[in-house]
């Protein structure tokens, strides 16, 4: 993997940079579907090639290998052919979902035993073999194990949680750097910073990360229920310490608002099951504010959804046909829903991107960031 930062913004942290990998490159800032699965739900792969203009997208440790399972997934050739997605694939490595799963898990030192949603069956996560289930998977970037934290979170329970995710890192490394890939492309694992929302956690570990010196860094136990604010500034803490010519990847991050104060704050790379969610429940994102597409008064709004939207689907339909398939809970409307968000999600990273470029971004994002908080 190569990163080359291409322009920065004046009186910010923000950049622009294109991400080299065998199976093509990223213009960064970046917004990456969430297809858990190894689908974005509601999405065909040619429409996030078409549509969306995805150039990256995730899938999940955990979930992949439940189901279909990775001898499923190795038989197919990795994850790009079973899902026949050419582009770039990061895997998660399952340590959110460890944290999700608090009632079904225990987390000790040599791993994560923890009890199949599916099925009741029981399983063993440790950084070794998280390492070599990724390697099955085949993603191009493949996400260190470590422990997510909840909010609030107990200082002392924090602090011992992160010395462990920093062991678990080196694990994680070591079986890394003494394994290959197993398909015809490299792969590139990227540590996690944790640390909740402790400013001398925070420090310690965006530390002991970049001592690793990989390739890129991700910053992971944030959007899990702080304030808004409180994320901010634990980003701005720790993108001071990361080295500034890596890739940076805020985990699970989040409204459009949020990924402009977060670009402002010198992030690289962004997910969120958020678009999607909320489109399977009638909210749109716009460049005019947020539209709650179940509430009545869309009813008899015969206008396109956003004529200006770059899916087409929402230049074609109209609100009031959407309010009515998502009221029905017509499985057409998720899509277009679907459509519509990931379209402006990475219209909007692409315009930043633009305003970084153009040497504006600053006074675009103070206008920006407010109108996109607004309801319609």
């Amino acid at each position: 993997m190569k990163f080359n930062i291409q322009h920065t913004a004046d009186k910010t942290s923000a950049r622009a940079g294109v991400i080299e990998t065998d199976h093509g490159k990223i213009e960064t800032p970046i917004f990456m579907p969430v297809g858990t699965l190894g689908a974005v739900k509601a999405v065909h792969i040619h429409e996030l090639e078409e549509q969306i203009n995805a150039q990256i997208i995730l899938g999940n440790t955990y979930h992949l290998y439940l189901r279909p399972g990775i001898d499923i997934i190795q038989e197919a050739g990795g994850l790009h052919k079973f899902n026949n997605w050419s582009k770039p694939i990061l895997t998660d490595s399952g340590g959110y979902q460890v944290y999700s799963l608090a009632a079904r898990r225990t987390i000790k030192e040599a791993g994560v035993k923890f009890q199949s949603h599916v099925d009741g069956s029981r399983h063993l996560f440790t950084p070794e073999n998280v390492m070599d289930i990724q390697r099955v998977i085949g993603a191009d970037f493949i996400m260190a194990f470590d422990e997510c934290t909840p909010y609030p979170c107990d200082y002392k329970y924090a602090k011992k949680s992160i010395a462990m995710t920093h062991r678990w890192l080196k694990r994680c490394c070591d079986r890394f750097d003494n394994t290959d890939p197993i398909y015809d492309y490299d792969q590139t694992l990227i540590p996690i910073v944790q640390g909740s929302t402790y400013k001398d956690l925070r420090l310690e570990s965006a530390e002991a990360i970049a001592e690793f010196d990989r390739p890129a860094n991700a910053i992971g136990g944030l959007s899990v229920g702080e304030p808004a604010e409180e994320m901010y500034a634990m980003t701005e803490i720790v993108t001071n310490i990361l080295p500034k010519d890596k890739p940076r990847y805020l985990m699970g991050v989040g409204t459009p608002a949020n990924l402009l104060e977060c670009i402002h704050l010198g992030i690289d790379m962004f997910d969120c099951v958020l678009p999607t969610r909320n489109a399977r429940h009638g909210l749109l994102y716009t460049a005019e504010g947020i539209i709650n597409i179940k509430n009545a008064k869309w009813k008899t709004d015969h206008t396109a959804i956003d004529p200006n939207s770059p899916s087409k689907t929402s230049r074609v339909h109209s609100k009031a046909y959407l309010h009515h398939l998502i009221r029905c809970k017509e499985l057409l409307g998720a899509q277009i829903a679907s459509l519509h968000n990931l379209s402006f999600f990475l219209w909007l990273v692409g315009q930043a991107r633009e305003h970084i470029i153009a040497g504006d971004f600053e006074t675009w994002k103070t206008k920006m960031v407010p109108i996109l908080e607004g309801r319609l």
